[in-house]
């Protein structure tokens, strides 16, 4: 089969956000690049190369900083709990006071120093879905005046405010004090920002003469000859901005810029939102644009001072969110992982327990999406792994295409939704609310989801057989005759160690001895592998399992008597398993019953990447941690598997951090500038008047969400998620924070608009002509038509659209689990 052939190592699977990763290597030049470009670039090239891999080394103090923390606090609330507060005194155990102020600062500068490095690698994200369809001359046109005009006036001034922001800080011996215990100093994490902006800038004038040399000798000649009167403007600008004084025309460029517009605030923010959609759509990285419309319609709207504030405000905001330090470490996570190869085993794994039934390798891809997704958060991540794992064996077992492509590319958008989604860490911010709150109202909306992609691929299958036939002999594994009995026992063991490990992770043995969860969940997995090793064990075992879940609905018992349904539901279940299980008390099992080898592959792909979403998911929704020491702890977490499986090497966990730095600079620096871009929106009142006139039209506050949702599903189609959350929501929040909509308050209005909007942008990844799942999935199994992929994609875009109705019509399907987690 053609999509045998693929190399999984030669794909880059990390990076569905970025438009156009540069292929060849930082400092190689096209040998017909003008001669005295080809230096410039090459150095300019290898200067912001040497800075990202030294950058990118920032992460391992991150993950170590963090994960101090967490040891440290919890060890002494462990030992607290459990009478023995002097002694976790004496060892210096507790909460510090440095580690929040030193993550934060060290998760700021990772983005902000390493932003040249993004674009000598290409990975600053554009709309280019118009772009990508001109000629090699247009673009290089195109791009080439873009930087000219627009990149580098914007970069020289963010390069001079930084600069002047850094040596406040520096001068004035600045520190962090309003949400900081300890007040460091601010000048030392402000430095990434001029240090940050000038090598951005510096990386400009190699992507000119890059444009220089795909446009041609011709139009090249015309742009280098107008290079010294472009120069000669440049200076004036610069020096008219910042020393009005030194140059002829700077008072008056002064006065200019002061001068009051003849139009109103409002309708210069219409004409900005005209600018940047026309830009955007030409094809322009989106930050620089951003950037540089709202220097020029800030400067124009209000004034040049108000303008700089604002910029560096933001930027600076944005490098110490704690709750955006978790982006870089769970895309960290999420990348080792997939490095350690856990997925195709379970995947394997997964294949061969439903060998027998129909639809078998639909079950498989979907149950390892949801596992991957919520290991990872990265959709090209896992559609690629899905491809390589499933393709070629759905083929040769003449699995439908269409179904088969539907199910890989939705299965593989569940990183969006479910957490820990960077969508959702990113959008948390952006609606004020808590990202742990988003977290807890996507996990039922992501397991209905996987669950109605679930039925649909199974109801296909059990309405035409054809679509997914049973796996053919040779695929089928070699099981005992109680295979029956083998599955009942493994799920029932994996419910009871889960039950033990929830109860022990909530702290409910804490209080009978030090780290007694940890003691009771390791003697249950002890007693566990002994039962699934010897038979006798098991028959023992096995009642007493049963028993404990009744005794757990006697446990959770309300003061009413009432029957816990969770509970009875959970006991009436295992009793269900146990009576499958019955056969193995039989004389006939004493020879013939044993658990198939398929089970202890089974396991080696599960459990580990079970146990880590298991700790860091479940930290995160118990509030035992928040989203950033939970992603430092996955971090963490992820290597030691790595290291356990042995494949970990200091040459691919390096080459992972880079990966892992690459889409943090793409995410956090437009994150950045689309958050400067937004406060000048707001400060010109245009969303007020667009709020204003929406409610003041004669419509119900449903249907204008509807209007809303409807125009995010539109967006999705040529925009990624990115700008779609950091640039449209912004614009249209106050609008929706205005509608009076089941009677919600605000902040549950936001986290369920938040959770509407998440699902929604999951079409983005199943709607031609931009839907990158497509072509992810081509790349590994180019024996599959494009068009079957695209029709498999839309089948499941209904199902999901389907999804959104019921979260629609019924908003306690997302904003039940955070009332109940937080005790409401």
């Amino acid at each position: 089969m053609a999509a045998e052939e693929v190399n999984p190592d030669e794909l880059e699977i990390a990076d569905e956000l970025i438009a156009e990763r540069r292929a060849e290597a930082p400092g190689e030049t096209p040998e017909d690049m003008t001669s005295w470009q080809r230096p410039i670039t090459a150095a300019i090239d290898r200067i912001n190369y040497r800075a990202g891999q030294i950058i990118a080394l920032m992460m391992v103090p991150l993950i170590a900083v963090v994960v101090y923390e967490v040891f440290m606090r919890n060890s002494f609330s462990i030992l607290q709990n459990a009478g023995f507060e002097d002694l976790a005194r004496s060892l210096g155990l507790g909460p510090t006071l440095w580690v929040y102020d030193t993550s934060r600062m060290i998760a700021g500068m990772l983005f902000m120093a390493a932003a040249g490095y993004g674009l000598m690698r290409g990975v600053h994200i554009r709309a280019d879905f118009l772009y990508r369809n001109w000629t090699d001359k247009t673009q290089a046109t195109v791009d080439a005046t873009l930087y000219l005009l627009f990149f580098i006036p914007s970069m020289i001034f963010f390069t001079i405010v930084a600069s002047q922001f850094w040596w406040l800080a520096f001068s004035k011996g600045e520190t962090m004090q309003i949400d900081s215990a300890w007040g460091p100093l601010l000048w030392p994490a402000r430095t990434a920002m001029p240090v940050g902006a000038f090598l951005l800038l510096l990386q400009g004038i190699p992507e000119i003469f890059r444009a220089f040399h795909k446009m041609g000798k011709d139009r090249e000649r015309w742009f280098v000859r107008l290079l010294p009167l472009y120069l000669i403007g440049l200076i004036w600008l610069v020096l008219a901005v910042f020393l009005p004084d030194t140059v002829p025309g700077g008072e008056w460029f002064t006065d200019v810029m002061k001068a009051r517009p003849g139009l109103s605030k409002p309708t210069i923010g219409l004409i900005m939102l005209g600018a940047m959609l026309f830009v955007i759509f030409i094809g322009f990285p989106i930050s620089f644009t951003l950037i540089f419309l709202g220097f020029v319609f800030g400067i124009w709207g209000s004034n040049f001072k108000l303008t700089t504030l604002l910029l560096t405000l933001n930027t600076n905001s944005t490098m110490l969110n704690d709750q955006l330090m978790a982006v870089p470490l769970f895309v960290l996570m999420g990348i080792v992982m997939e490095a350690a190869g856990l997925m195709e085993r379970l995947f394997a794994s997964i294949q061969m327990i439903m060998a027998r039934v129909r639809g078998a390798l639909f079950i498989a891809v979907l149950i390892v999406s949801t596992i991957f997704a919520a290991a990872t958060g990265i959709v090209g991540a896992s559609v690629t792994l899905l491809g390589i794992m499933a393709g070629a064996t759905m083929s040769r077992s003449g699995y439908n295409v269409q179904l088969a492509a539907g199910t890989i590319t939705a299965g593989g958008t569940l990183g969006i939704l479910i957490p820990p989604s960077i969508m959702l860490i990113v959008m948390g911010p952006v609606l004020e609310v808590s990202t742990l709150d988003l977290f807890r109202g996507a996990f039922i909306p992501g397991a209905i989801l996987a669950s109605l992609y679930l039925i649909y691929t199974l109801g296909r299958c059990w309405l035409n057989p054809e679509l997914g036939p049973v796996l053919p002999e040779e695929d089928q594994p070699d099981t005992s005759k109680f295979y029956g009995a083998e599955v009942a026992l493994i799920c029932l063991g994996i419910l009871t160690v889960c039950r033990v490990f929830g109860l022990s992770l909530g702290g409910a043995f804490g209080a009978v001895m030090p780290f007694g969860g940890l003691i009771v969940l390791a003697f249950a997995v002890a007693v566990a592998h002994a039962a699934y090793r010897r038979l006798n064990v098991l028959r023992m075992v096995l009642p007493i399992a049963v028993l404990f879940h009744f005794y757990m609905i006697v446990a959770n018992m309300g003061d009413d008597g009432g029957l816990p349904i969770g509970s009875t539901t959970f006991a009436v279940f295992t009793l269900l398993l146990a009576f499958l299980a019955r056969p193995i008390y039989s004389a006939e099992a004493d020879g013939g019953f044993y658990f198939s080898e398929l089970w202890d592959e089974f396991f080696a792909g599960l459990m580990p990447p079970t146990i880590l979403i298991s700790f860091a998911l479940g930290s995160i929704l118990l509030g035992l941690a928040t989203p950033a020491e939970a992603a430092a702890m996955g971090a963490f977490g992820a290597i030691l598997l790595s290291l356990a499986y042995r494949k970990f090497t200091i040459p691919s966990f390096f080459d992972s951090l880079v990966k892992a730095l690459e889409i943090t600079v793409l995410i956090m620096f437009l994150v950045a500038a689309s958050n400067f871009f937004g406060a000048q929106f707001s400060a010109l009142g245009t969303p007020k008047m667009m709020t204003e006139l929406l409610l003041g039209l004669d419509m119900s506050p449903y249907l204008i969400l509807l209007l809303v949702m409807a125009l995010i599903f539109l967006l999705g189609w040529p925009l990624e998620w990115v700008p779609i959350v950091l640039i449209v929501v912004p614009i249209l929040l106050p609008t929706v924070q205005a509608l009076d909509v089941y009677g919600l308050e605000r902040y549950d209005l936001m986290v369920w608009f938040g959770i509407l909007v998440a699902v929604n942008l999951q079409t983005a990844w199943l709607s031609p002509p931009v839907a990158l799942s497509a072509y992810f999935l081509k790349g590994v199994v180019p024996n599959w038509d494009l068009k079957d992929i695209y029709l498999g994609m839309m089948q499941f875009m209904l199902v999901q659209l389907f999804g959104l109705i019921l979260l629609f019509i019924f908003p306690q399907l997302v904003l039940w689990l955070p009332a109940f987690m937080s005790g409401n």
